[in-house]
């Protein structure tokens, strides 16, 4: 037997170590017999070492006692969905409690005068915790002493980093206020809003303490400011656009869905700042919308004409996309001719009753906005025929638009919006707008209001955290200004370089990879969530209003009926006083966030298993939660990232176009959003590695809808292995290892290199931080282990108990008892998944011996080949093979590796290129999830793969490894399931090694790959190389360095060609930087023309005369304030200078084609698809299809399936020239369609489900009086020009 064994190894090292074989003749062939051997040898061995390096036979023996349980998709999905509804429940509570607390104590306090010196904590002036922090917030403007009021100083906090609160200063012991840049803090009614608010930290706390799950709690006024808890410090860059109202949880809660024709006049006189005004009423306007909303805009002169012309005659769905194709339609309508008012008018109720009449759109309240500077009377006849005969169904709200204004204008106007249950605006400046506009939506809440018993509960869309959607053109474009600078600077220091064609193609690939959208990291920095909220009334019935009236055209007064007086100030009169009026004022909306990833954990993916998922679509058909959902571009949110479509991420795979879905698909989908349930198997496709492989499977789909909630929750399970999977045996619970193990901790099986799912909840404790998963783990397995351990219950909400009527704001003793119940409801510290912990401990005892070293465990084996190996001299095993990573992972979601031998010095406190730190994702890593499915190919096969080698991420190939993985499936005989991977890692430079010298030997030593006549290739199943005789080929696709091969493949159906669409891709459109529409040309305007070409003439000859006098000179600039016109004359200017850095240009042409090599093109992100051709290896009759001769040069190639392994040997002549052809890319290009995507998802809507929750009426609402608000400057007005810059530059 030793005889036998030296000698296998002598062989072994000797066909690592035979080097010296070359062809003698370019007329030598190889055979396909050859082939064959190489492909059979090869894989033979790597097989054989790979038994030895993963001891894979003994992890399936760990499993031996392990159960296979049959998956129920029913009873999964509707598990659940049962977990999820729970914890819906207990934030509903918890909004509830917040929402009855505020309705009372403004009931009682807001009639109270503020004190003078009152404090409360702003959260943009509240201290950090840490002093140089590269974090800015909106400072506060510099007023002028004369405008300057003294106001107490802001309360102070020690701020500190929470683990919960996603690692964020807060201080949990009270809430903070956040006030936006267009509110004064101290006016009335906010500071009165945030004086009797003040006292909900008390509910704030007491949910906290009764569900520490809960993240953060607000309640967003009407008046603009929010309250939040915990108490933060506002975090803004580069300045605070955050206003509570536009924010989905705010505008879903306070009023109920929406129909919205936006009218905008366009004649002559709304030119200038009226147009300007007219648009950002518009975009505020469109800001308060969501995906329940409808709406169109249109402009009217003599016609009326849609600002987007797809959206004819039509409202479309206010969804991110659309809404931001309106605004941008906003720059392209020019004012001219006179306004026909009723032909407008006529044109919005037309479309409105359409829509009414079939119950589409929003199917509840419907609104006209009129956008105007005057009308000519009232149209009182078009109301009465399309309006008032309805019983008013349509709202009209006017926004008159001047700062010199008839009375009969503001008389008609107004009254245009009173008639009909509308709203009136004057806006004479900018600043105002925003505030102005948002009364629109208190309007619209008075039906809610006013029947007070009802709060309907939201859930919203996805959205992320704080972060703004408009900040991402922002941030889009301050990255487009950085890269200008540095083109400018690059191109002044070295002429000669910054035109070379061969740096104006880096840079040209430079452009490309930063227009990817693929490799999407640094997401973390965006805290994916939804969010429920609750309206919140003032029960209040009546209030003393003031209201201004305008007597002429420059004289507003106020009158009451008891007293008035006048002052006069700034040709104006005003004259002060109260009358009481009937009210139905909203206070605002109180709401709590939940984290997608807290879903997420609920969803328990261990149940499901590898190539399996969850996913929660919306009423809408919107994603919510899914794997594929991919929100970020590099580091950018995407412009449409919360509209994404369920048939958008789920590739069914029917061979169709883009965008054409089958009918079978949209009535799975229409099944889906109407929260019935039902399981269905359809035929899919999906992506991986960065969209650069992709599979096809059978999945079996189950769903049922989240009761209560718009949502619908949907499992995906593989069809064949996705049937079954692992369970410990029933007698083997944790508790029994104090007794097996004699007080043992299951922790004592987990002590050098393992990691668990960075992102499942084995135990999570909520008042205790931990620096990593596997801390907070090892935590609770030595909690487990002591005596008296219970597991944790799962929380339920507390009993709601809701008063009626106006008993809820007295403050009576049984309420006051309901408040000290709550304060004792016991807190639970921590919460287990019982069943996961399990599966875990489970895991870690039986395959505790993988810690061992493989040498101590081939001392305890019988095989000659692990014995020799596990007995070789460390240096001889490094030279032979370098340094090995076994690792193995499990289905509980547990990883652990061992190097192979041990390094010496190893550095064990870094770890964070360890296998299991960069890998620690188990069963949704790339490697075990292509390694299951690799086990129905051939359950005796790796999977060998490679970094991927693109122009985007560039391979090192010298520092390359390759990593080989196999999946460990246990059974019982008839039904068997996967319970683990093995795989090992190790340097590509020696698999290369080993397959030439293997390859180097042939028939007579000729011919064979080590020779010039002969290309060599292993490639792996997806195409893409792993090994080839030129090493900068590792990691590139096969198509295109060999398309003529490839073809072949394809044509043979060794590759099968899988087309996919990226239904979330990001594209980039030539931005327009300039638009004359608003200039009037007038006589002014040319004289300022005529004198802007004299001082531009005159800077030219004065530059022209003083470059003639001085041969050379040093023309500097800003860098911070470049612009193509200041680079443009240095450039020209620059021809001997002092600086050795900046060269003379070479030819006059350079000059000439400055803006071509210099100027980059702005560009604006906007949604698009784009499609990609991937491949797969189509296993079916291989062998038939790859046992074929060579054909001199007509087939110049063998190829052959490497045995137990997913790679092609593929051996090309490299005598025969390259066929001519097209390169085969796998990368992503641009559908190109006959619409905008925005008009092309319009022309072709997908089904939706229309909210439940409707009120839009109520009798008594025309009993308020209260329809319109004047634009009248007061004292505290000063703030409002500091505010233009900010909010109009960035809104």
């Amino acid at each position: 037997m030793c005889k036998l064994v030296g000698t296998f190894v002598l062989l072994l090292l000797l066909s690592l170590d035979s080097r010296d074989c070359s062809a003698s003749s370019q007329d030598d062939k190889i055979t396909l017999n050859s082939v064959q051997h190489w492909a059979v040898k090869l894989g033979s061995e790597l097989s054989s070492f790979g038994e030895v390096i993963t001891r894979k036979k003994r992890v399936q023996e760990s499993f031996k006692s392990a159960q296979i349980e049959s998956r129920d998709g029913e009873k999964l999905v509707q598990s659940m969905a049962d977990d999820i509804r729970a914890m819906m429940e207990l934030k509903v509570s918890a909004v509830k409690r917040i929402v009855e607390a505020a309705e009372n104590m403004a009931f009682d306090k807001q009639s109270e005068p503020v004190p003078e010196d009152y404090q409360f904590y702003n959260s943009k002036e509240m201290d950090e915790p840490y002093d140089e922090v590269s974090i800015t917030t909106t400072a506060e403007p510099d007023f002028n002493l004369e405008n300057w009021i003294v106001r107490p100083p802001t309360k102070s906090a020690h701020l500190q980093l929470n683990a919960h609160f996603y690692n964020i200063p807060v201080n949990t012991n009270f809430s903070s206020v956040h006030v936006p840049t267009n509110v004064y803090a101290w006016a009335d009614d906010v500071i009165k809003g945030i004086h009797w608010s003040e006292g909900l930290d008390t509910h704030f706390i007491n949910n906290y303490q009764s569900d520490p799950t809960l993240s953060w709690q607000y309640f967003g006024s009407s008046t603009g400011f929010m309250r939040h808890y915990p108490a933060m410090k506002w975090r803004a860059d580069p300045v605070d656009i955050y206003d509570c109202r536009t924010r989905a949880w705010y505008m879903e809660a306070a009023a109920s869905p929406k129909d919205v024709v936006i009218l905008v006049d366009r004649s002559g006189s709304m030119t200038g700042q009226r147009r300007d005004i007219a648009k950002h009423v518009v975009t505020n306007i469109l800001d308060t919308l969501g995906n329940n909303d409808f709406v169109n805009v249109m402009t009217f002169a003599d016609t009326v004409e849609e600002i987007v012309p797809c959206f004819e005659d039509s409202l479309v769905q206010a969804t991110m996309g659309n809404l931001r194709e309106l605004k941008l339609g906003l720059d392209n309508f020019e004012t001219m001719e006179i306004a026909n008012f009723s032909a407008a008018l006529t044109r919005a109720f037309e479309l409105l009753e359409i829509y009414r009449n079939n119950s589409g759109g929003a199917n509840c309240n419907q609104a006209i906005m009129l956008v105007t500077d005057g009308v000519p009377y009232n149209y009182k006849e078009l109301f009465e025929k399309y309006n008032w005969k309805y019983d008013t169904p349509v709202r009209v709200f006017t926004y008159l638009i001047g700062r010199e204004v008839k009375v009969a204008d503001v008389r008609e106007v107004k009254w245009m919006a009173c008639a009909n249950r509308g709203f009136y605006v004057h806006l004479s400046t900018l600043a105002e707008v925003r505030e102005r506009v948002l009364e629109h939506v208190n309007v619209l809440a008075r039906p809610l209001v006013l029947q007070r018993e009802t709060h309907p509960v939201v859930w919203t869309p996805v959205y992320a955290n704080v972060t703004d959607p408009k900040v991402a053109d922002y941030l889009w474009e301050q990255r487009e200004r950085a890269e200008q600078k540095e083109r400018f600077m690059s191109q002044r220091r070295d002429k000669t370089h910054f035109n070379s064609e061969t740096e104006q193609n880096r840079r040209w690939k430079i452009t490309q990879m930063k227009q990817g959208q693929y490799s999407e990291l640094g997401n973390s920095q965006y805290q994916l969530m939804t969010s429920v909220s609750m309206p919140v009334y003032d029960l209040r019935h009546n209030e003393n209003i003031t209201e201004n009236v305008l007597i002429n055209e420059a004289y507003w007064v106020s009158v009451t009926k008891e007293h008035s007086y006048v002052h006069n100030q700034s040709q104006s009169v005003e004259e002060n006083g109260q009358k009481e009026m009937r009210i139905a004022r909203l206070l605002g909306v109180a709401g709590t966030d939940v984290a997608l990833s807290e879903i997420q954990a609920l969803m328990t993916p261990y149940k499901i298993g590898v190539n399996g998922y969850a996913f929660i679509v919306t009423n809408n058909g919107y994603i919510l939660i899914h794997p594929d959902l991919r929100p970020v571009y590099q580091q950018i949110l995407k412009p449409s990232y919360n509209s994404v479509d369920m048939i958008e991420v789920e590739l069914f795979d029917d061979d169709r176009g883009p965008r054409n879905f089958s009918k079978e698909l949209t009535a799975l989908r229409q099944e889906i959003i109407d929260q019935r349930t039902g399981n269905k198997i359809m035929n899919v496709k999906y992506h991986m590695d960065d969209m650069k492989r992709a599979s096809r499977a059978k999945k079996h789909y189950f769903w049922t809808g989240i009761s209560e909630s718009p949502f619908t929750l949907v499992v995906a399970i593989p069809e064949n292995y996705g049937r079954h999977r692992i369970t410990p045996p029933p007698n083997d619970d944790i508790h029994r290892l104090s007794l097996t193990f004699k007080n043992i901790s299951a922790q004592q099986f987990l002590l050098d290199k393992w990691s668990v799912h960075p992102d499942w909840l084995y135990c999570r404790h909520y008042e205790r931080s931990f620096s990593s998963p596997e801390e907070e783990l090892s935590y609770f397995l030595e909690r487990v282990a002591r005596p008296g351990w219970r597991w944790p219950a799962k929380p339920r909400p507390p009993e709601h108990h809701k008063n009626k009527g106006h008993e809820r704001h007295n403050g009576t003793s049984d309420g006051r008892e309901r408040t000290k119940a709550s304060n004792s409801t016991p807190r639970n510290e921590y919460y287990c998944d019982h069943g996961l912990m399990q599966a875990l401990v489970y895991d870690a005892i039986n395959t505790a011996w993988f810690n061992k070293s493989i040498t101590e465990s081939a001392s305890n084996e019988t095989a000659p080949l692990t014995k020799v190996i596990g007995l070789l001299p460390r240096l001889k095993f490094i030279e032979r093979f370098g340094y090995i990573v076994a690792f193995m992972a499990t289905h509980s979601g547990l990883t652990r590796w061992q190097t192979h031998p041990p390094r010496e010095h190893e550095n064990s406190s870094d770890t964070r290129f360890e296998f299991g730190k960069q890998w620690p994702r188990a069963i949704d890593e790339v490697w075990y999830r292509r390694a299951v499915e690799q086990h129905y190919v051939d359950p005796l096969s790796y999977v060998y793969s490679v970094e991927m080698n693109t122009e985007k991420v560039p391979l090192n190939v010298s520092a390359a490894v390759v990593t080989a993985a196999h999946a460990v499936f246990h059974g019982d005989g008839h039904r068997k399931a996967p319970a683990a991977v093995v795989g090992y890692q190790f340097q590509h430079d020696r698999l290369a090694e080993w397959f030439f010298n293997i390859t180097a030997t042939c028939e007579n030593n000729k011919g064979c790959c080590a020779s010039n006549a002969w290309d060599c290739f292993l490639v792996d199943s997806n195409g893409w190389i792993i090994v080839s005789e030129d090493g900068n080929h590792t990691g590139l696709f096969f198509g295109k360095i060999r398309p003529d091969i490839m073809t072949r493949l394809v044509e043979d159906e060794v590759y099968k060609t899988i087309h996919v669409v990226d239904y979330q891709a990001v594209c980039f459109r030539e931005k327009k930087t300039t638009n004359p529409a608003g200039t009037l040309l007038t006589p002014l305007e040319n004289v300022r023309l005529v004198l802007a070409w004299f001082l531009a003439t005159s800077v030219w000859l004065y530059n022209t005369i003083t470059v003639g006098l001085a041969q050379g000179s040093v023309y500097t600039f800003d860098d911070e304030n470049v612009t193509p016109t200041v680079a443009y004359q240095n450039y020209e200017n620059d021809e001997e200078t002092d600086d050795p850095f900046l060269t003379k240009p070479p030819t006059a042409r350079i000059e000439r084609d400055f803006e071509k090599l210099v100027l980059i093109n702005r560009t604006r992100p906007t949604p698009c698809d784009r499609e990609m051709y991937l491949y797969q290896l189509d296993y079916s009759n291989l062998n038939e299809k790859l046992n074929k001769p060579l054909k001199e040069c007509d087939r110049p190639f063998y190829v052959q399936l490497v045995n137990f392994t997913n790679m092609l040997l593929v051996v090309v002549d490299a005598n025969c020239p390259k066929e001519e052809g097209s390169v085969f890319s796998v990368e992503p290009t641009e559908v190109l369609y006959n619409e905008t995507l925005p008009c092309l998802k319009h022309i072709h809507p997908l089904y939706r489900k229309q909210p439940v929750s409707c009120i839009r009426s109520h009798p008594e609402e025309s009993n308020i009086d209260m329809c319109g608000r004047a634009s009248i400057p007061g004292r505290n007005m000063f703030w409002i020009p500091l505010a233009v810059v900010f909010i109009y530059t960035y809104l």
